[in-house]
């Protein structure tokens, strides 16, 4: 007897993956294998499996990718100083080509003929995984439902669950939930009231973070300890990538770090409301810059700042993998080397405040700027630089 084909799905046992689960299994003569990417969610995988056998799923496979996901893929961005749009740390963004990469392994080794996503068809997400499942098998059959199914809305997915006995989770206040992705480096919440930008998010969809009125009064310090420009260790304890965020991210929520809310302008043209949630990254951010600013010269400090803004669209757009990408992170990484070191952190009720930055880097020089007189620095250039530059000003 010929063996059914094989379709490998993006499956996190939530609403949305179970109804494409059932949806795939009713409309294509295909066993479906359900596939979870650990990367650090909120993630039950006794659930997980449970839902996928309900459907008689008999291929489930969930892949611990969270230190990968942290080292190889978060860690470059922040090298990069990523920010969209002046306030978005890419936390969905740049999770989407890993899990597209492993998705593919996944597929090839399971022989299947497709991979299927629950990106929405007005979403970033789907351009996301595909360029992903392109650029490492521009060959396989990519099935993206909600753009090709007769389920129009949220409503229309809640129907189609009733009708199939599909569990229906709700919110804290007993509702349907808002459309929520997380992982080790953030939590998005979008949708309901929040698709209204007059309308305030409300407190109880924070998942991370505490309101900073509700923080502690009495402040939080934190040293972060950078090797060759990633973060190795906290307090001068050396950690695994993953520990090391995960920390971070309960010292900077339970002091009301790390909340963004943001229309952004998808890469679609749609412009959209989310409300982020990036705790440990916002330190991070805060201590790599600083680490930087006494480790690197002013020269490649600027040009990383000027690639920035692409940089951060790259990612955002889904072209992890491009080659303008990978030729910008060279530029990025060119003197990572130099940046070591360590940078002390106060946190209080929503702000972060740099308190110390130590290095044996020579990049930053005391008896240069020091208001002491010393032979250091020849002051009797400086005339020639401004008379220099009033040409140029004037040209």
């Amino acid at each position: 007897m010929k063996s059914k084909k094989r379709i490998v799905l993006a499956y996190s046992g939530g609403l949305d993956t179970s109804i494409i689960l059932k949806w795939l299994q009713e409309n294509y003569n295909a066993d479906v294998i359900c596939y979870t990417a650990d990367i650090g969610q909120k993630i039950d995988r006794k659930k997980i499996i449970s839902n996928a056998k309900k459907f008689g799923v008999k291929n489930i496979i969930i892949n611990d990718l969270k230190n990968i996901f942290i080292k190889d893929y978060v860690f470059p961005m922040i090298r990069g100083h990523a920010i969209y749009e002046g306030v978005y740390l890419l936390g969905t963004s740049i999770a989407r080509p890993l899990i597209a990469k492993d998705q593919i392994k996944v597929a090839k080794r399971y022989k299947a003929f497709a991979v299927s996503h629950g990106a929405t068809g007005k979403g970033n997400d789907q351009v996301r995984f595909e360029l992903g499942y392109h650029y490492f098998d521009p060959k396989i059959k990519i099935i993206a439902p909600w753009r090709i199914w007769k389920l129009k809305s949220r409503t229309d997915l809640i129907n189609y669950a009733k009708k199939h006995k599909i569990s229906i989770p709700k919110d804290k206040k007993g509702a349907p939930p808002f459309s929520v992705d997380d992982n080790l480096f953030h939590t998005s919440t979008e949708g309901k009231i929040l698709e209204n930008p007059k309308n305030a998010a409300p407190e109880f969809i924070f998942q991370r973070t505490i309101s900073p009125e509700k923080a502690p009064n009495k402040p939080t310090f934190v040293t972060i300890n950078f090797q060759y420009g990633d973060p190795i260790g906290i307090n001068g304890k050396k950690l695994q990538p993953s520990k090391l965020l995960g920390k971070l991210n309960l010292l900077g929520g339970k002091n009301g770090i790390g909340r963004v809310d943001l229309v952004e302008n998808r890469f679609l043209g749609i412009k959209s409301r989310g409300v982020y949630e990036t705790p440990g990254g916002t330190l991070l951010i805060h201590a790599h810059r600083a680490i930087e600013s006494v480790t690197l010269d002013k020269e490649t400090m600027h040009k990383k700042d000027n690639i920035m803004s692409r940089y951060a669209e790259l990612i955002y757009n889904g072209y992890w993998y491009s080659k303008e990408r990978l030729k910008l992170q060279k530029i990025i990484d060119y003197k990572k080397n130099k940046v070591n070191g360590s940078v002390k952190l106060k946190l209080y009720k929503g702000n972060i405040t740099i308190q110390s930055r130590v290095t044996k880097s020579v990049a930053y020089s005391m008896k240069k700027v020091s208001f002491e007189e010393n032979k250091s620095f020849n002051k009797s250039n400086v005339e020639r630089f401004i008379n220099f530059h009033k040409k140029k000003l004037r040209n």
